[in-house]
């Protein structure tokens, strides 16, 4: 299914622009 392939897409993209998010602000942890 098309809709829930870029469902996926978008959560992957979320996940990893959180880790990155993480890493270069590390003082809001």
């Amino acid at each position: 299914m098309i809709v829930f392939s870029i469902l996926g897409l978008a959560l992957a993209f979320a996940a990893v622009g959180y880790l990155v998010y993480a890493l270069v602000k590390p003082e809001r942890f």
